[in-house]
């Protein structure tokens, strides 16, 4: 078996490796174990109290005020998971965090939202060996992550960025623009005039301008 600061360092590094490693699994199924946990807590107040003190426990890093709605779901259980402050996590996320996922303050993220870092070659011939690389996705402060999109290793997406439902993102999206499609491509910047309306045009009340 090889020593944990070489397992630690191919996660991270974009290296070919290999996940059947059988101290990289025993590591992993333990912080697995702590999700399913997390996953089982009544939904009750007690019970929203008990996932905020579990949440610090099992990802890599919480700000203050971030809540994750179980069911959630991922490969390295959340470990390589980092929050800012104000985090919202919809239902049924899943997060493959076999390498370092960053989520900058107040981004959202909708139901079923899913977020990769691992990824394996392209041949059959080596692909038959099991072997799998990683690379690092960040998203930004204040995102909209839509319901049902995918992002793909090494992305990142900037600042204020809204990502539409369903979106797979295979490429890095700037900061201020509303992206959807799959691919997701940049369709619109946000501008000021989307402190005056929503929906189709609709004005926005004076009490949340």
């Amino acid at each position: 078996m090889k020593r944990s600061e070489e397992l630690k360092h191919e996660l991270q590094s974009g290296v070919l490796y290999d996940p059947t490693d059988l101290k990289l699994m025993l590591e992993q199924t333990k912080y697995q174990r702590k999700i399913d946990k997390y996953n089982k807590t009544p939904s009750t107040a007690l019970g929203l109290l008990i996932r905020q003190h579990k949440l610090k426990k099992i990802l890599g890093s919480v700000g203050k005020d971030c809540y994750i709605q179980p069911p959630f779901y991922a490969n390295f259980g959340g470990k390589h998971v980092f929050l800012g402050e104000g985090v919202y996590i919809n239902y049924g996320a899943t997060f493959v965090d076999d390498a370092n996922i960053y989520i900058g303050d107040y981004t959202m993220f909708g139901p079923n939202v899913t977020v990769v870092t691992a990824s394996h070659p392209i041949h059959q011939d080596i692909r038959k060996y099991g072997i799998q690389y990683n690379k690092q996705v960040h998203i930004g402060k204040r995102c909209w992550i839509g319901s049902g999109a995918i992002i793909l290793p090494g992305v990142t997406i900037g600042d204020n960025t809204v990502i539409g439902a369903g979106s797979v993102v295979t490429k890095d999206i700037p900061s201020n623009v509303v992206a959807f499609g799959n691919p997701c491509k940049k369709h619109r910047d946000i501008t000021e005039e989307d402190l005056k309306v929503f929906d189709h045009n609709k004005p926005i009340p004076d009490e949340f301008k």
